[in-house]
């Protein structure tokens, strides 16, 4: 007999709204008996069905529903499920490279699937959609027909599903780096190494919406493999291009070079460090882009996170030209827009500077957020005008 699960008083008014965990200490009782990483159903305290995921019991979220009705997680499911999703991103133009599967927003809890070319790169983040990678591969081979497929599940996360960090090739053959095609510019992808899945495809149309404010000379911090750099390099005369990691300015190089861009110079170091030098040499900038990695990734972090962001932001607003532009993210679900806000005023005020908003974006549209699960709004783009 199949896992059933049932919720504690009250707690289902959240899921039975559309999010997907159910948490281990909202759960009053389990009946039934099967394999970790099976199908589940769950139940209100009062015996309502509500839906069906997968089950792990190594996890605070024991359940990630899926299913709403009496469907089962076989092989047409999943076919139907990343059909639908890939039809949404094609509907809205992307074809190159573009997150194909983003986990909860498309229905498919803790998968994601990047498309980089001819290449698939996925991440499986739970027990019960590693169970099923292979099975989720041979779905994508006769949907899309990849030259190959990487695992890029060497993330931190699966730990506390019980499971190990794990990277590498699952079907076909697949290049160190996969060349892609955004906004125009040619980007090799280090699929195998690279942050992430390879590239920050969250941030494609923020990089472009970039160029209308680099001129002049240009310091991109936190520049990774040069997404926000390149972008800025056809329409600024200079740009800086700054990260600790020297395999992550060999990319941007490489990247350069493959565009024919030769207004872009790599510097190594730490951003905080970088940024303060500038100041103590009274050096300033038309555009100063600031795109850290997240400084939370939980809640305790906030703290932390918030005087990290203030000290950059600040920083940056005093070496920004007058009439030129500070663009200022922030890719941490827990450092919310309103906290966000919050810190760029503080930092403005600190600063001496009148600061004004002019644009307020988030993340790329194939990375949709759901109304019913905050977690999936994530991304927060904003350009200051430094007076």
């Amino acid at each position: 007999m199949s896992y059933c699960v049932y919720l504690k008083k009250n707690e289902e008014a959240r899921i039975v709204f559309g999010h997907s965990w159910v948490y281990a200490n909202e759960v009053s009782r389990i009946e039934g008996k099967d394999k970790n990483g099976s199908l589940a159903s769950v139940y209100s305290f009062d015996g309502r069905f509500i839906g069906k995921g997968y089950i792990n019991h190594a996890s605070k979220i024991l359940v990630r529903i899926f299913i709403r009705g009496e469907g089962l997680d076989d092989k047409t499911f999943y076919l139907e499920k990343i059909k639908n999703a890939d039809d949404y991103r094609k509907n809205l133009g992307y074809t190159n490279c573009y997150r194909m599967v983003f986990a909860e927003s498309d229905g498919l809890p803790a998968l994601i699937i990047d498309k980089y070319g001819d290449y698939l790169v996925m991440q499986c983040l739970s027990l019960g959609i590693d169970i099923r990678k292979q099975m989720i591969c041979e779905c994508l081979v006769e949907l899309f027909q990849p030259k190959g497929i990487y695992e890029r599940s060497d993330v931190a996360v699966r730990k506390k599903e019980g499971l190990p960090e794990t990277k590498g090739t699952l079907y076909g053959e697949v290049p160190d780096y996969c060349e892609i095609c955004e906004n125009g510019i040619k980007m090799l992808v280090d699929v195998k190494n690279g942050q992430k899945t390879g590239y920050f495809l969250d941030q494609k149309e923020n990089r472009l919406a970039a160029r209308r404010y680099a001129h002049g000379e240009v310091l991109d911090c936190f520049c990774n493999s040069g997404g926000f750099s390149l972008n800025s390099a056809l329409s600024a005369d200079r740009v800086i291009a700054c990260d600790i990691s020297q395999l992550a300015l060999k990319n941007v190089s490489d990247n350069a070079k493959l565009n024919g861009f030769e207004n872009i110079q790599t510097q190594c170091g730490d951003a905080f460090e970088i940024l303060r030098n500038y100041r103590r040499e009274k050096r300033q900038f038309d555009t100063v882009i600031l795109d850290p990695p997240a400084f939370c990734k939980t809640a305790d972090e906030i703290k932390d996170a918030y005087r990290g962001y203030k000290d950059i932001n600040l920083t940056a607003m005093k070496i920004v030209k007058s009439g030129g532009f500070l663009i200022t993210c922030s890719c941490s679900h827990y450092m919310s827009s309103v906290l966000f806000e919050k810190m760029l005023r503080e930092a403005a005020r600190e600063s001496g500077r009148y600061v004004r908003f002019v644009e307020i974006k988030s993340q790329s549209p194939d990375h949709p957020a759901t109304l019913c699960a905050e977690e999936t709004s994530y991304l927060k783009f904003y350009v200051l005008n430094i007076i």
